[in-house]
């Protein structure tokens, strides 16, 4: 008996000695670029209107990220890595559409003046490599603000109205403001056109 437990406790030891390189060889390379999530809720005890995961790159020292580090013109994942996930929790007015509650994927199109934003049902995708136009849900042109440097990429929330949410990008110098209206479309709408008039005016 003594000499079978001798024996099982050599076995056992084999066994964990080779399976340690196995294990190293195959643990996960920690990411140069950090991920994050931001919420917008309304208290801390409510559920949350609106969620991002995003990857968050920075800049090597260039206020002017988009044009140079991020051409203009071109689709971008809006973040780093996995394409950047919006998940609503509500119906959502983006534009002129009505957005049902679920899980997106977050596209931009950045430009020096205005910037194109667009929410796809293509969700689990690398980057912006699988866009499909076919998926497109919402589409939405901001005006580009400027602000200071900001090194790292950043989505933020605020609330702006007792029936809008601002979802702010922010890289760089540049600042997109993007509204979000919950629960009274018709009072959204209103909003959106002035925000839309005064930057024709502007």
């Amino acid at each position: 008996m003594k000499k079978l437990i001798n024996q099982y406790t050599i076995v056992l030891a084999l066994s964990i000695i080779t399976s340690v390189p196995a294990f190293a060889q195959g643990s996960v390379k920690v990411d140069k670029v950090p991920h994050d999530i931001s919420y917008y809720r309304e208290s801390r005890i409510t559920q949350p209107l609106v969620k991002a995961v995003y990857g968050r790159p920075s800049h090597n020292g260039n206020k002017e990220v988009f044009g140079t580090e991020v051409p203009f013109n071109q689709l971008w994942r809006t973040g780093a890595n996995e394409a950047t996930e919006i998940k609503f929790y509500d119906k959502v007015v983006f534009g002129d559409k009505v957005i049902e509650p679920g899980a997106y994927v977050l596209y931009t199109i950045p430009n020096k003046d205005e910037w194109e934003v667009i929410i796809s049902s293509n969700t689990d995708v690398m980057g912006a490599f699988q866009y499909d136009a076919m998926f497109d849900v919402a589409r939405m042109k901001v005006p580009v603000r400027k602000g200071e440097d900001i090194e790292t990429f950043a989505i933020t929330f605020r609330k702006q109205t007792k029936n809008e949410v601002t979802m702010t990008l922010g890289w760089g110098a540049t600042r997109v403001n993007v509204p979000l209206g919950f629960k009274t479309k018709e009072l959204y709408a209103s909003t959106y056109e002035a925000t839309v008039t005064k930057k024709v005016m502007d």
